[in-house]
Protein backbone atom coordinates (compact mmCIF):
# COMPACT_ATOMS: atom_id res chain seq x y z
CA UNK A 1 0.00 0.00 0.00
CA UNK A 2 1.05 3.34 -1.05
CA UNK A 3 2.34 5.33 1.86
CA UNK A 4 -0.08 8.45 2.27
CA UNK A 5 0.98 11.95 2.24
CA UNK A 6 1.79 13.86 5.00
CA UNK A 7 -0.65 16.80 3.68
CA UNK A 8 -3.53 14.45 3.56
CA UNK A 9 -2.67 13.17 6.73
CA UNK A 10 -3.06 16.62 8.17
CA UNK A 11 -6.71 16.80 6.67
CA UNK A 12 -8.31 13.33 7.24
CA UNK A 13 -11.71 15.21 5.93
CA UNK A 14 -10.42 14.62 2.54
CA UNK A 15 -9.78 11.17 3.36
CA UNK A 16 -12.79 10.85 4.12
CA UNK A 17 -14.56 12.31 0.92
CA UNK A 18 -12.13 9.91 -0.95
CA UNK A 19 -13.14 6.62 0.87
CA UNK A 20 -16.93 7.98 1.33
CA UNK A 21 -19.39 5.36 1.39
CA UNK A 22 -23.01 5.51 -0.31
CA UNK A 23 -24.56 3.55 2.55
CA UNK A 24 -23.24 5.87 4.51
CA UNK A 25 -25.09 8.78 3.49
CA UNK A 26 -28.93 8.66 4.86
CA UNK A 27 -27.48 7.63 8.33
CA UNK A 28 -25.09 11.13 8.24
CA UNK A 29 -28.23 13.06 7.16
CA UNK A 30 -30.88 12.46 9.59
CA UNK A 31 -27.94 12.49 12.27
CA UNK A 32 -26.80 15.90 11.52
CA UNK A 33 -30.56 17.42 11.09
CA UNK A 34 -31.10 15.49 15.26
CA UNK A 35 -27.78 17.50 15.87
CA UNK A 36 -28.77 20.59 14.44
CA UNK A 37 -31.97 20.50 16.64
CA UNK A 38 -29.90 20.47 19.43
CA UNK A 39 -26.51 22.72 18.63
CA UNK A 40 -28.78 25.76 18.52
CA UNK A 41 -30.11 26.10 21.83
CA UNK A 42 -27.03 24.80 23.43
CA UNK A 43 -24.57 27.27 21.66
CA UNK A 44 -26.49 30.18 22.58
CA UNK A 45 -26.98 28.76 26.27
CA UNK A 46 -23.16 28.55 26.52
CA UNK A 47 -22.56 31.75 24.59
CA UNK A 48 -24.83 33.35 27.39
CA UNK A 49 -22.84 31.88 30.14
CA UNK A 50 -19.62 32.71 28.92
CA UNK A 51 -20.16 36.20 28.70
CA UNK A 52 -21.20 37.10 24.78
CA UNK A 53 -24.70 37.18 22.82
CA UNK A 54 -26.56 34.44 22.59
CA UNK A 55 -25.66 34.65 18.54
CA UNK A 56 -22.56 33.96 19.39
CA UNK A 57 -23.02 31.11 20.37
CA UNK A 58 -24.18 29.65 16.82
CA UNK A 59 -21.53 31.62 15.21
CA UNK A 60 -18.64 29.41 17.34
CA UNK A 61 -20.79 26.06 16.36
CA UNK A 62 -21.10 26.62 12.71
CA UNK A 63 -17.96 27.34 11.73
CA UNK A 64 -15.84 25.22 14.10
CA UNK A 65 -17.61 21.86 12.94
CA UNK A 66 -16.78 22.86 9.24
CA UNK A 67 -13.19 23.09 10.22
CA UNK A 68 -13.00 19.83 12.42
CA UNK A 69 -14.74 18.02 9.32
CA UNK A 70 -11.63 18.73 7.37
CA UNK A 71 -8.98 19.02 10.09
CA UNK A 72 -10.19 16.57 12.39
CA UNK A 73 -9.05 13.05 12.78
CA UNK A 74 -12.38 11.52 14.82
CA UNK A 75 -15.16 10.27 12.72
CA UNK A 76 -18.11 11.19 14.69
CA UNK A 77 -16.68 13.86 17.62
CA UNK A 78 -18.68 16.88 17.79
CA UNK A 79 -17.53 20.08 18.52
CA UNK A 80 -18.86 22.87 20.11
CA UNK A 81 -19.11 25.51 22.94
CA UNK A 82 -18.72 23.75 26.04
CA UNK A 83 -19.72 24.56 29.68
CA UNK A 84 -16.08 23.65 30.26
CA UNK A 85 -15.02 26.67 28.86
CA UNK A 86 -17.44 28.89 29.79
CA UNK A 87 -16.25 29.96 33.69
CA UNK A 88 -12.61 30.57 31.87
CA UNK A 89 -14.25 32.38 29.28
CA UNK A 90 -16.57 34.74 31.39
CA UNK A 91 -13.31 34.78 33.86
CA UNK A 92 -11.05 36.63 31.46
CA UNK A 93 -13.88 38.97 29.72
CA UNK A 94 -15.98 40.11 32.79
CA UNK A 95 -13.47 42.59 33.93
CA UNK A 96 -12.34 44.09 30.41
CA UNK A 97 -15.81 44.54 28.79
CA UNK A 98 -17.17 46.22 30.97
CA UNK A 99 -20.88 45.17 29.73
CA UNK A 100 -19.60 46.26 26.73
CA UNK A 101 -21.08 42.97 24.05
CA UNK A 102 -18.69 44.06 21.14
CA UNK A 103 -15.91 44.56 23.30
CA UNK A 104 -16.88 40.80 25.05
CA UNK A 105 -16.74 38.93 21.85
CA UNK A 106 -13.86 40.68 20.10
CA UNK A 107 -12.33 39.28 23.55
CA UNK A 108 -13.50 35.69 23.32
CA UNK A 109 -12.68 35.59 19.84
CA UNK A 110 -9.00 36.63 20.86
CA UNK A 111 -9.18 33.52 23.02
CA UNK A 112 -10.28 31.18 20.88
CA UNK A 113 -7.29 32.15 18.35
CA UNK A 114 -4.62 32.04 20.71
CA UNK A 115 -6.14 28.43 21.72
CA UNK A 116 -6.47 27.48 18.21
CA UNK A 117 -2.24 28.49 17.59
CA UNK A 118 -0.97 26.56 20.55
CA UNK A 119 -2.88 23.97 19.85
CA UNK A 120 -1.87 23.84 16.40
CA UNK A 121 1.76 24.34 17.36
CA UNK A 122 1.62 21.51 19.92
CA UNK A 123 -0.01 19.14 17.43
CA UNK A 124 2.54 19.87 14.65
CA UNK A 125 5.32 19.80 17.22
CA UNK A 126 3.97 15.98 18.07
CA UNK A 127 3.24 17.02 21.99
CA UNK A 128 0.05 15.35 22.07
CA UNK A 129 0.98 13.62 25.21
CA UNK A 130 1.40 16.80 27.42
CA UNK A 131 -1.89 16.70 28.95
CA UNK A 132 -1.41 13.31 30.02
CA UNK A 133 0.80 14.53 32.36
CA UNK A 134 -2.10 15.92 34.48
CA UNK A 135 -3.64 13.05 36.49
CA UNK A 136 -6.49 11.98 36.91
CA UNK A 137 -7.05 13.20 41.00
CA UNK A 138 -5.72 16.85 39.50
CA UNK A 139 -7.87 16.90 36.45
CA UNK A 140 -10.58 16.27 38.92
CA UNK A 141 -9.92 19.11 40.80
CA UNK A 142 -9.95 21.72 38.47
CA UNK A 143 -13.11 20.56 36.66
CA UNK A 144 -14.98 20.24 39.77
CA UNK A 145 -13.33 23.55 40.50
CA UNK A 146 -14.75 24.73 36.91
CA UNK A 147 -18.14 23.07 37.49
CA UNK A 148 -18.92 24.79 40.86
CA UNK A 149 -17.76 28.09 39.14
CA UNK A 150 -20.47 27.43 35.93
CA UNK A 151 -23.31 26.57 38.28
CA UNK A 152 -23.04 29.37 40.86
CA UNK A 153 -23.01 31.72 37.69
CA UNK A 154 -26.20 29.94 35.93
CA UNK A 155 -28.28 30.67 39.49
CA UNK A 156 -29.03 34.55 38.98
CA UNK A 157 -30.54 33.40 36.11
CA UNK A 158 -32.33 30.45 37.25
CA UNK A 159 -34.00 32.57 39.57
CA UNK A 160 -34.91 35.43 37.52
CA UNK A 161 -32.63 38.16 39.04
CA UNK A 162 -29.54 39.91 37.75
CA UNK A 163 -26.35 38.54 38.75
CA UNK A 164 -23.09 39.91 40.35
CA UNK A 165 -19.58 39.55 38.80
CA UNK A 166 -16.49 38.74 40.85
CA UNK A 167 -14.86 35.84 42.40
CA UNK A 168 -16.89 32.63 43.15
CA UNK A 169 -17.68 34.00 47.09
CA UNK A 170 -18.72 37.22 45.63
CA UNK A 171 -21.61 35.63 43.50
CA UNK A 172 -22.42 33.33 46.40
CA UNK A 173 -22.83 36.63 48.38
CA UNK A 174 -25.05 38.32 45.86
CA UNK A 175 -26.85 35.85 45.31
CA UNK A 176 -27.57 34.83 49.27
CA UNK A 177 -28.79 38.68 49.61
CA UNK A 178 -30.98 38.31 46.42
CA UNK A 179 -32.54 35.38 47.73
CA UNK A 180 -33.43 36.82 51.46
CA UNK A 181 -34.70 40.04 50.03
CA UNK A 182 -37.52 37.73 47.72
CA UNK A 183 -35.75 39.20 44.34
CA UNK A 184 -36.94 35.64 42.64
CA UNK A 185 -39.25 35.85 39.77
CA UNK A 186 -40.80 32.46 40.35
CA UNK A 187 -41.91 32.56 37.01
CA UNK A 188 -38.67 32.42 35.36
CA UNK A 189 -37.80 29.36 38.47
CA UNK A 190 -40.62 27.57 37.49
CA UNK A 191 -39.45 27.87 33.72
CA UNK A 192 -36.13 27.27 34.70
CA UNK A 193 -36.48 24.20 37.15
CA UNK A 194 -38.78 22.35 34.85
CA UNK A 195 -36.61 22.60 31.86
CA UNK A 196 -33.48 21.12 34.42
CA UNK A 197 -35.78 18.64 35.73
CA UNK A 198 -36.62 17.48 32.17
CA UNK A 199 -33.10 17.09 30.99
CA UNK A 200 -32.01 15.71 34.48
CA UNK A 201 -34.71 13.02 34.13
CA UNK A 202 -33.88 12.12 30.54
CA UNK A 203 -30.17 12.56 29.93
CA UNK A 204 -29.86 8.69 30.29
CA UNK A 205 -32.07 8.64 26.93
CA UNK A 206 -29.65 8.95 24.31
CA UNK A 207 -32.28 8.61 21.70
CA UNK A 208 -34.19 11.50 23.48
CA UNK A 209 -33.54 15.12 22.57
CA UNK A 210 -33.56 16.26 26.35
CA UNK A 211 -32.64 19.92 25.97
CA UNK A 212 -34.75 20.48 22.76
CA UNK A 213 -38.06 19.17 24.77
CA UNK A 214 -36.83 21.37 27.90
CA UNK A 215 -36.13 24.42 25.54
CA UNK A 216 -39.25 23.92 23.19
CA UNK A 217 -41.72 23.88 25.81
CA UNK A 218 -40.29 26.22 28.29
CA UNK A 219 -40.59 28.97 24.92
CA UNK A 220 -43.88 27.41 24.12
CA UNK A 221 -45.49 28.45 27.46
CA UNK A 222 -43.35 31.80 27.70
CA UNK A 223 -44.91 33.18 23.70
CA UNK A 224 -48.17 31.43 24.71
CA UNK A 225 -48.86 33.12 27.79
CA UNK A 226 -47.00 36.13 27.20
CA UNK A 227 -44.98 35.90 30.21
CA UNK A 228 -42.07 38.19 28.80
CA UNK A 229 -44.41 41.16 29.15
CA UNK A 230 -46.99 40.09 31.68
CA UNK A 231 -43.93 39.07 34.44
CA UNK A 232 -40.85 40.38 33.21
CA UNK A 233 -39.50 37.08 32.48
CA UNK A 234 -36.24 37.78 30.22
CA UNK A 235 -35.72 35.93 27.33
CA UNK A 236 -33.18 35.85 24.54
CA UNK A 237 -34.94 38.07 21.74
CA UNK A 238 -34.55 38.25 18.10
CA UNK A 239 -31.50 37.00 16.35
CA UNK A 240 -29.92 38.61 13.72
CA UNK A 241 -30.45 37.52 10.64
CA UNK A 242 -27.85 36.29 8.75
CA UNK A 243 -23.96 34.39 8.49
CA UNK A 244 -20.71 34.86 10.69
CA UNK A 245 -18.83 36.92 8.87
CA UNK A 246 -15.05 36.83 8.77
CA UNK A 247 -13.34 39.52 11.44
CA UNK A 248 -10.10 39.99 12.94
CA UNK A 249 -10.23 40.55 16.39
CA UNK A 250 -8.89 43.70 17.48
CA UNK A 251 -7.36 44.21 21.30
CA UNK A 252 -5.84 47.06 23.18
CA UNK A 253 -2.42 46.30 24.83
CA UNK A 254 -3.53 45.89 28.56
CA UNK A 255 -6.00 43.04 27.45
CA UNK A 256 -2.75 41.66 25.85
CA UNK A 257 -1.80 39.18 29.10
CA UNK A 258 -5.39 38.04 30.07
CA UNK A 259 -6.03 36.84 27.00
CA UNK A 260 -3.10 34.79 26.26
CA UNK A 261 -2.99 33.32 29.65
CA UNK A 262 -7.16 32.49 29.24
CA UNK A 263 -6.01 31.05 25.77
CA UNK A 264 -3.35 28.77 27.01
CA UNK A 265 -5.76 27.77 30.08
CA UNK A 266 -8.50 27.00 27.61
CA UNK A 267 -6.18 25.03 25.47
CA UNK A 268 -5.11 23.18 27.98
CA UNK A 269 -8.34 22.18 29.54
CA UNK A 270 -10.42 21.68 25.72
CA UNK A 271 -7.35 19.16 24.80
CA UNK A 272 -7.67 17.44 27.96
CA UNK A 273 -11.37 16.64 27.51
CA UNK A 274 -11.30 16.43 23.69
CA UNK A 275 -8.12 13.49 23.98
CA UNK A 276 -10.08 11.25 25.99
CA UNK A 277 -13.74 11.29 24.74
CA UNK A 278 -11.92 10.80 21.21
CA UNK A 279 -9.99 7.91 22.35
CA UNK A 280 -13.24 6.63 23.96
CA UNK A 281 -15.08 7.09 20.61
CA UNK A 282 -11.98 5.49 18.84
CA UNK A 283 -11.77 2.79 20.76
CA UNK A 284 -15.97 1.61 20.57
CA UNK A 285 -15.52 2.09 16.60
CA UNK A 286 -12.53 -0.01 16.59
CA UNK A 287 -10.19 2.97 15.11
CA UNK A 288 -7.36 4.61 16.23
CA UNK A 289 -6.63 8.11 16.56
CA UNK A 290 -3.57 10.29 16.67
CA UNK A 291 -3.77 12.38 19.12
CA UNK A 292 -1.42 14.86 17.71
CA UNK A 293 -3.87 15.54 14.66
CA UNK A 294 -6.55 15.78 17.25
CA UNK A 295 -4.65 18.39 18.79
CA UNK A 296 -4.33 19.97 15.10
CA UNK A 297 -8.21 19.68 14.66
CA UNK A 298 -9.34 21.19 17.91
CA UNK A 299 -7.01 24.10 16.66
CA UNK A 300 -7.97 24.66 13.56
CA UNK A 301 -11.86 24.49 14.74
CA UNK A 302 -10.90 27.15 17.40
CA UNK A 303 -8.64 29.19 14.79
CA UNK A 304 -11.83 29.64 12.72
CA UNK A 305 -14.16 30.34 15.45
CA UNK A 306 -11.68 33.24 16.39
CA UNK A 307 -11.57 34.42 12.92
CA UNK A 308 -15.51 34.31 12.37
CA UNK A 309 -17.05 36.42 15.30
CA UNK A 310 -17.05 33.35 17.40
CA UNK A 311 -15.44 32.01 21.07
CA UNK A 312 -13.57 29.00 22.26
CA UNK A 313 -14.69 25.86 21.23
CA UNK A 314 -14.18 22.13 22.51
CA UNK A 315 -15.57 18.51 22.12
CA UNK A 316 -18.93 17.73 23.51
CA UNK A 317 -19.65 14.56 25.99
CA UNK A 318 -23.24 15.59 25.28
CA UNK A 319 -23.85 16.37 21.60
CA UNK A 320 -21.31 13.28 20.50
CA UNK A 321 -23.41 10.93 21.94
CA UNK A 322 -26.94 12.37 20.63
CA UNK A 323 -24.95 12.18 16.93
CA UNK A 324 -23.76 8.73 17.42
CA UNK A 325 -27.18 7.62 18.85
CA UNK A 326 -28.58 9.56 15.57
CA UNK A 327 -26.64 6.80 13.38
CA UNK A 328 -23.50 9.05 12.30
CA UNK A 329 -21.18 7.63 10.45
CA UNK A 330 -18.62 10.48 9.47
CA UNK A 331 -18.04 14.11 10.19
CA UNK A 332 -20.59 14.44 7.55
CA UNK A 333 -23.17 14.63 10.05
CA UNK A 334 -21.36 17.41 11.76
CA UNK A 335 -21.39 19.20 9.00
CA UNK A 336 -24.92 18.87 8.10
CA UNK A 337 -25.61 20.13 11.84
CA UNK A 338 -23.79 23.14 11.03
CA UNK A 339 -26.00 24.17 8.10
CA UNK A 340 -28.65 23.41 9.43
CA UNK A 341 -27.77 26.23 11.96
CA UNK A 342 -26.98 28.20 9.84
CA UNK A 343 -30.38 27.72 7.62
CA UNK A 344 -31.87 28.69 11.26
CA UNK A 345 -29.83 32.31 11.32
CA UNK A 346 -30.89 32.70 7.45
CA UNK A 347 -34.52 31.85 7.03
CA UNK A 348 -36.03 31.83 10.91
CA UNK A 349 -33.64 33.81 13.09
CA UNK A 350 -36.78 34.54 15.43
CA UNK A 351 -37.71 31.24 15.91
CA UNK A 352 -35.91 31.56 19.32
CA UNK A 353 -36.92 34.96 20.69
CA UNK A 354 -39.08 33.59 22.99
CA UNK A 355 -36.33 31.32 25.01
CA UNK A 356 -36.65 31.99 28.32
CA UNK A 357 -33.14 33.11 29.69
CA UNK A 358 -33.68 30.55 32.70
CA UNK A 359 -33.80 27.69 30.44
CA UNK A 360 -30.82 29.03 29.46
CA UNK A 361 -29.50 28.36 32.65
CA UNK A 362 -30.78 25.19 33.07
CA UNK A 363 -29.31 24.13 30.42
CA UNK A 364 -25.45 24.92 31.46
CA UNK A 365 -26.71 24.01 34.64
CA UNK A 366 -27.41 20.61 33.75
CA UNK A 367 -24.34 20.13 31.56
CA UNK A 368 -22.34 21.88 34.75
CA UNK A 369 -23.72 19.17 37.44
CA UNK A 370 -22.17 16.49 34.35
CA UNK A 371 -18.73 17.87 34.93
CA UNK A 372 -18.06 16.63 38.28
CA UNK A 373 -16.73 14.11 39.43
CA UNK A 374 -17.65 12.46 42.65
CA UNK A 375 -17.52 8.60 42.74
CA UNK A 376 -13.86 7.77 41.34
CA UNK A 377 -12.80 10.59 44.38
CA UNK A 378 -14.19 8.68 46.48
CA UNK A 379 -12.25 5.55 45.16
CA UNK A 380 -9.00 7.78 45.17
CA UNK A 381 -9.19 8.61 48.80
CA UNK A 382 -9.93 4.81 49.82
CA UNK A 383 -6.72 3.89 48.05
CA UNK A 384 -4.75 6.72 47.87
CA UNK A 385 -5.91 9.74 50.59
CA UNK A 386 -2.81 12.29 49.62
CA UNK A 387 -3.69 12.25 45.90
CA UNK A 388 -7.54 12.78 47.20
CA UNK A 389 -6.52 15.65 49.05
CA UNK A 390 -3.89 16.74 45.83
CA UNK A 391 -7.49 17.37 44.16
CA UNK A 392 -9.02 19.00 47.33
CA UNK A 393 -6.28 21.59 46.57
CA UNK A 394 -7.11 22.05 42.76
CA UNK A 395 -10.95 22.30 43.51
CA UNK A 396 -10.06 25.17 46.36
CA UNK A 397 -7.73 26.92 44.16
CA UNK A 398 -10.10 27.04 41.14
CA UNK A 399 -12.87 27.91 43.31
CA UNK A 400 -11.12 30.33 45.56
CA UNK A 401 -8.42 32.28 43.67
CA UNK A 402 -10.17 31.83 39.84
CA UNK A 403 -10.68 29.45 37.25
CA UNK A 404 -7.39 30.98 35.70
CA UNK A 405 -5.01 31.18 38.49
CA UNK A 406 -6.42 27.82 39.62
CA UNK A 407 -5.82 26.16 37.03
CA UNK A 408 -2.13 27.17 37.05
CA UNK A 409 -2.28 25.88 40.24
CA UNK A 410 -3.54 22.36 38.82
CA UNK A 411 -0.17 22.71 36.10
CA UNK A 412 1.96 23.56 39.20
CA UNK A 413 0.73 20.50 41.24
CA UNK A 414 1.06 18.67 38.31
CA UNK A 415 4.99 19.44 37.90
CA UNK A 416 5.56 18.72 41.66
CA UNK A 417 3.83 15.95 41.66
CA UNK A 418 5.98 14.65 39.08
CA UNK A 419 9.11 15.70 40.91
CA UNK A 420 7.89 14.45 44.28
CA UNK A 421 7.99 11.04 43.09
CA UNK A 422 11.54 10.90 41.70
CA UNK A 423 12.51 13.14 44.25
CA UNK A 424 12.76 10.80 47.01
CA UNK A 425 12.05 7.83 45.41
CA UNK A 426 11.94 3.97 46.83
CA UNK A 427 15.68 2.37 47.38
CA UNK A 428 16.63 -1.15 48.46
CA UNK A 429 19.46 -2.87 50.02
CA UNK A 430 19.21 -6.69 48.79
CA UNK A 431 19.95 -9.79 49.93
CA UNK A 432 19.22 -13.23 49.55
CA UNK A 433 15.79 -14.51 51.08
CA UNK A 434 15.28 -18.19 52.30
CA UNK A 435 13.50 -20.50 49.20
CA UNK A 436 13.70 -17.45 46.71
CA UNK A 437 15.63 -16.95 43.58
CA UNK A 438 18.11 -13.51 43.17
CA UNK A 439 17.91 -10.82 45.25
CA UNK A 440 15.25 -9.16 47.66
CA UNK A 441 14.72 -5.89 49.36
CA UNK A 442 15.75 -6.58 52.78
CA UNK A 443 12.72 -4.28 54.43
CA UNK A 444 10.38 -6.64 52.93
CA UNK A 445 12.71 -10.00 53.57
CA UNK A 446 14.23 -8.90 57.08
CA UNK A 447 15.44 -12.83 57.37
CA UNK A 448 17.69 -12.09 54.02
CA UNK A 449 20.90 -12.33 54.18
CA UNK A 450 23.81 -10.03 52.71
CA UNK A 451 27.17 -11.54 51.03
CA UNK A 452 29.98 -10.44 53.15
CA UNK A 453 31.94 -7.38 52.49
CA UNK A 454 29.03 -6.82 49.20
CA UNK A 455 26.30 -4.12 49.49
CA UNK A 456 23.77 -4.57 46.49
CA UNK A 457 21.91 -1.04 46.70
CA UNK A 458 18.92 -0.95 44.59
CA UNK A 459 17.65 2.88 43.08
CA UNK A 460 13.79 2.44 41.46
CA UNK A 461 13.92 5.93 39.32
CA UNK A 462 15.73 8.00 36.87
CA UNK A 463 18.28 9.86 38.56
CA UNK A 464 18.28 13.47 38.16
CA UNK A 465 18.96 16.57 39.34
CA UNK A 466 16.08 16.76 42.14
CA UNK A 467 17.58 13.01 43.58
CA UNK A 468 21.26 13.20 42.41
CA UNK A 469 22.25 14.09 45.88
CA UNK A 470 19.72 11.76 47.72
CA UNK A 471 20.76 8.75 45.54
CA UNK A 472 24.51 9.53 47.04
CA UNK A 473 23.44 10.48 50.42
CA UNK A 474 21.10 6.64 50.70
CA UNK A 475 24.46 4.96 49.29
CA UNK A 476 26.52 5.93 51.65
CA UNK A 477 24.40 5.09 54.07
CA UNK A 478 24.34 1.51 52.94
CA UNK A 479 27.60 1.04 53.26
CA UNK A 480 28.11 2.61 56.27
CA UNK A 481 25.13 0.19 57.92
CA UNK A 482 26.77 -3.07 56.05
CA UNK A 483 26.96 -5.36 58.73
CA UNK A 484 30.46 -6.19 57.67
CA UNK A 485 33.39 -3.78 56.40
CA UNK A 486 32.35 -3.17 52.74
CA UNK A 487 34.35 -3.88 49.69
CA UNK A 488 31.89 -3.58 47.02
CA UNK A 489 28.79 -0.89 46.52
CA UNK A 490 26.91 -2.78 43.35
CA UNK A 491 24.35 -0.35 42.14
CA UNK A 492 21.51 -2.49 40.86
CA UNK A 493 20.60 -0.04 38.29
CA UNK A 494 17.79 -1.55 35.79
CA UNK A 495 14.87 1.31 37.34
CA UNK A 496 17.25 3.73 36.26
CA UNK A 497 15.85 4.96 32.72
CA UNK A 498 18.12 8.11 32.45
CA UNK A 499 20.51 10.41 34.11
CA UNK A 500 21.54 14.13 34.24
CA UNK A 501 24.76 16.19 34.41
CA UNK A 502 23.75 16.98 38.25
CA UNK A 503 23.06 13.50 38.91
CA UNK A 504 26.06 12.47 37.04
CA UNK A 505 28.17 14.62 39.05
CA UNK A 506 26.49 12.94 42.49
CA UNK A 507 27.92 9.61 41.27
CA UNK A 508 31.59 10.93 39.97
CA UNK A 509 31.59 12.15 43.76
CA UNK A 510 30.26 9.37 45.24
CA UNK A 511 32.71 7.12 43.62
CA UNK A 512 35.76 9.54 44.60
CA UNK A 513 34.04 9.11 48.45
CA UNK A 514 33.80 5.20 47.89
CA UNK A 515 37.59 5.35 46.74
CA UNK A 516 39.18 7.14 49.56
CA UNK A 517 36.94 5.11 51.99
CA UNK A 518 38.59 1.80 50.17
CA UNK A 519 35.23 0.53 48.07
CA UNK A 520 34.74 0.19 45.04
CA UNK A 521 31.68 1.43 42.90
CA UNK A 522 29.85 -0.92 40.71
CA UNK A 523 26.66 -0.95 38.65
CA UNK A 524 24.87 -4.09 37.20
CA UNK A 525 22.05 -3.88 34.22
CA UNK A 526 22.45 -0.85 34.02
CA UNK A 527 20.83 0.14 30.63
CA UNK A 528 22.73 0.60 27.25
CA UNK A 529 21.24 4.80 26.68
CA UNK A 530 21.96 5.44 30.05
CA UNK A 531 25.68 4.03 30.11
CA UNK A 532 26.15 6.24 26.74
CA UNK A 533 25.17 9.53 28.64
CA UNK A 534 27.87 8.27 31.82
CA UNK A 535 30.20 7.71 28.69
CA UNK A 536 29.57 11.18 27.46
CA UNK A 537 29.80 13.29 31.07
CA UNK A 538 33.15 11.06 31.00
CA UNK A 539 31.94 8.80 34.26
CA UNK A 540 32.25 5.64 32.47
CA UNK A 541 35.97 6.02 32.26
CA UNK A 542 36.22 7.25 36.18
CA UNK A 543 34.88 4.56 37.08
CA UNK A 544 36.31 1.72 34.70
CA UNK A 545 34.36 -1.00 32.04
CA UNK A 546 35.55 -3.61 34.31
CA UNK A 547 32.79 -1.95 36.98
CA UNK A 548 29.78 -2.68 35.04
CA UNK A 549 28.10 -5.55 34.73
CA UNK A 550 25.11 -6.92 32.91
CA UNK A 551 23.15 -8.94 35.47
CA UNK A 552 23.18 -8.62 39.77
CA UNK A 553 24.30 -12.65 39.37
CA UNK A 554 27.38 -11.73 37.05
CA UNK A 555 28.45 -8.86 39.73
CA UNK A 556 28.06 -11.16 42.52
CA UNK A 557 30.43 -13.97 41.02
CA UNK A 558 33.21 -11.51 40.12
CA UNK A 559 33.18 -9.98 43.77
CA UNK A 560 33.32 -13.47 45.13
CA UNK A 561 35.93 -14.79 42.68
CA UNK A 562 37.91 -11.73 43.77
CA UNK A 563 37.66 -12.16 47.42
CA UNK A 564 37.10 -15.61 47.88
CA UNK A 565 34.23 -15.30 49.94
CA UNK A 566 32.66 -18.37 51.28
CA UNK A 567 29.35 -18.28 49.93
CA UNK A 568 27.60 -20.48 47.74
CA UNK A 569 25.05 -18.22 45.26
CA UNK A 570 23.28 -21.31 44.06
CA UNK A 571 22.01 -22.10 47.43
CA UNK A 572 18.18 -21.16 48.90
CA UNK A 573 16.63 -21.64 45.57
CA UNK A 574 19.17 -19.67 43.30
CA UNK A 575 19.69 -21.02 39.76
Amino acid sequence: MLKEPAWLRRAPGLSMVRDYQASWLASDLVAGLVLATMLAPVGVAYAVASGVPGIYGLYATIVPLLAYALFGPSRILVLGPDSSLAAIILGVIAPLAAGDPARAIALASAMAVVSGLVCIVAGVARLGFVTELLSKPIRYGYMNGIALTVLVSQLPELFGFPGGGGELFEKVETIAAALAAGKINWFAFALGAGALAIVLALKNFKNIPAVLIAVAAATAIVAGFGLDDAHNVAVLGPLPRGLPQFAVPTLGAEALGPVIAGGFAVAMVSFADTSVLSRAYAARLKQRVDPNQEMIGLGAANLAAGFFQGFPISSSSSRTPVAEAAGARTQLAGVVGALGVAALLVFAPNLLENLPRSALAAVVIASAIGLFEIGDLARIYRIQQWEFWLSMACFAGVAVLGVIPGICLAVVAAVIEFLWDGWRPHYAILGRAAGLKGYHDMSRHPEARQIPGLVLFRWDAPLFFANGEFFRERALAAVAQAPSPARWLVIAAEPVTSVDVTAADAVSDLDRELQDAGVKLCFAELKGPVKDKLKRFGIFDQIGEPSFFPTISAAVGAYLDRHKVDWDDREDGAS
